[in-house]
């Protein structure tokens, strides 16, 4: 067989061996992860880009959680709630938020205190919190 039949079929194994490996990584069996992929500096705010993974058997109807933003001297900033709207069962979602009035290098950590709204069928209230996993790409560190 010539070099130029093997090249798809090699691009082909390539592409799925990746696609499963981002796929694994992003819906931990049995975990709920959130990332913080991103922070970008917009006209009305700090732009937060996050990616959610639903490793949990059940299908998230609604996810809601509470962030704490501490700044560069560890203090806290605010606590607001972002809606991560669903999170269906073995999917990746990106979610992006917008802080307004923030500036992104003011912000030097997150931590998710609570999951105001962790709801699906056969969904306990404190799943989300209990299984969450965190981790950051970013700057910002993300802890839960």
């Amino acid at each position: 067989m010539k070099f130029d039949r093997l090249l798809p079929l090699a691009l082909l194994a390539s592409f799925c061996s990746s696609t499963a490996a981002v796929a694994q990584e992003a819906g931990t069996p049995g975990a709920l992860s959130i990332e913080m992929n991103d922070l970008t500096q917009s006209e009305k705010g700090c732009k937060l880009t996050f990616v959610a993974g639903n490793g949990l058997p059940q299908s998230l109807t609604k996810a809601s959680f509470e962030f704490v933003l501490f700044d560069q001297k560890g203090l806290v900033e605010r606590m607001p709630v972002f809606d991560f709207r669903d999170l269906p069962a073995g999917k990746t979602k990106v979610r992006q938020f917008v802080l307004a009035g923030t500036q992104c290098e003011a912000i030097k950590s997150l931590l998710i205190n609570d999951a105001p709204a962790c709801e699906g069928e056969g969904v306990a209230k404190d799943a989300c919190m209990k299984a969450l996993k965190t981790g950051s790409k970013s700057s910002v560190e993300l802890k839960g």
